[in-house]
């Protein structure tokens, strides 16, 4: 899975995961689902993303030096 493939997936898991959390637990994790929207909204201006950095020093990290 690229790197651009792995964002989109845990952005939407991240939304579908929120939207439940919002309807059936607080109508306060509606707020994680607008974090995630406006973390995505200005990453497509910035070309900054914050979970791309995070996957980097992770995931992807371990997957490019083997």
């Amino acid at each position: 899975m690229s790197l651009e493939h792995a964002i989109r997936a845990i952005a939407g898991t991240f939304v579908v995961a929120s939207l439940l959390l919002g309807w059936f637990v607080s109508p306060y994790w509606f707020l994680f689902t607008a974090f995630v929207g406006v973390n995505l909204f200005q990453s497509a201006f910035t070309k900054w993303c914050l979970m791309e950095d995070i996957l980097k020093k992770t995931i992807f990290r371990r997957r490019q030096t083997a």
